[in-house]
């Protein structure tokens, strides 16, 4: 999520070219989207990454059902 935070920002500073982003190239910001695009559809996935926060998650919330089911 910071990687996109981040593209977007240097997005919007270079089109309104903002400081020394004015000088950058498109190239560069183009790149991270397409890291960005890598990393969520292929590096994530392989690293299981995305699997894990949603079991968290799910594991979370039956926490919170037992603790309300037993008090």
């Amino acid at each position: 999520m910071i990687l996109i935070i981040a593209i977007v920002l240097l997005t919007v500073l270079k089109y309104f070219e903002v400081g020394p982003l004015a000088d950058l190239s498109w190239w560069w910001i183009a790149g991270l989207f397409a890291l960005a695009f890598i990393w969520f559809e292929f590096i994530e996935r392989m690293l299981g990454l995305d699997k894990r926060k949603a079991h968290e998650q799910l594991e979370k919330a039956r926490q919170e059902r037992v603790k309300k089911t037993f008090k």
